[in-house]
């Protein structure tokens, strides 16, 4: 049933219930794999982000898990890392010395108040103030940093890779079908996929939306080029961790994908869609 997902917050950053009610929730409905990933600290202060002085109890919690119902399910410690620039980023040591077992790197912020996937109003007000308006330019900088982080490494999942997408098009409808904002995406895949690093299937917002992240639009290409992926519900409360997950494996099918990347046994492995 690919019944695994390795993006999932808890209370540690902006999660809405503790890390194990997640893994509970994950047990009843039959997962056989499951990562905690919260927001990774970030140097100030953010409606999302844990604080690096939890990090400890973090990893502590996550050990104490794996313990606990070891018998029941495989359970790893994630962690969704912001890029921001070049110092405060994936590849830093601060976070590959940490003892994780995966890491997935996202943009979120582009401006230290401007973020990428707030509400809509917000998104709008912030860009007017920062950008003057200007869509194209802070669709530059959110691509720009994103193959910057991806040329700097330290991860090992793509998340939300088109996330800008979801407040573009509300702010200009049919902005991420124009052929640059297009062009930009696959330019970020096709540098993913040398760089052997996996493409997130991002179901978050399947259910309410219909969209996944990456759109689907792109799935033939990522086919043709053989991007690696792995489908995650970057669910924020705990009955929400399976929402699209059945869609989305669909859609993989319908796209000529035949196998999506799961971790089990401490190794990432393809495992046939059934």
């Amino acid at each position: 049933m690919n019944l695994t997902n390795f993006h999932s917050h808890c209370d540690f950053c902006d999660g809405k219930a503790p890390m194990e009610e997640f893994v509970t929730n994950a047990i009843e409905m039959g997962f056989t794999a499951y990562g905690i990933s919260s927001h990774s600290p970030l140097p100030f202060p953010t409606q999302w982000n844990m604080d690096r002085w939890d990090m400890e109890d973090y990893i502590a919690e996550i050990r104490r898990l794996k313990l606990l119902y070891s018998d029941k399910i495989e359970i790893y410690a994630g962690l969704e890392i912001d890029y921001y620039n070049e110092d405060i980023n994936p590849a830093d040591s601060y976070f590959s010395n940490l003892p994780l077992d995966y890491r997935i790197g996202s943009v979120h912020f582009i401006k230290e108040s401007m973020e990428a996937d707030s509400s809509a109003e917000t998104f709008s007000e912030k860009l007017d103030i920062f950008y003057g308006g200007d869509l194209d330019t802070l669709c530059r900088d959110y691509f720009d940093a994103s193959m910057k982080m991806v040329e700097n490494g330290g991860f090992d999942i793509l998340g939300h890779c088109d996330k800008l997408s979801m407040n573009a098009d509300i702010y200009s409808p049919g902005y991420s079908d124009r052929p640059d904002f297009i062009s930009k995406v696959k330019e970020l895949l096709r540098l993913a996929t040398e760089k052997n690093i996996m493409v997130e299937i991002n179901t978050k917002k399947f259910l309410t939306l219909k969209k996944l992240f990456p759109d689907e639009k792109y799935l033939p290409f990522m086919k043709q080029i053989g991007t690696k992926v792995v489908v995650n519900s970057d669910s924020h409360r705990p009955e929400l961790i399976n929402d699209g997950r059945t869609e989305a494996l669909n859609i993989l099918k319908r796209n000529g994908y035949r196998a999506v990347y799961e971790l089990h046994g401490n190794e990432w492995q393809d495992i046939g869609i059934n």
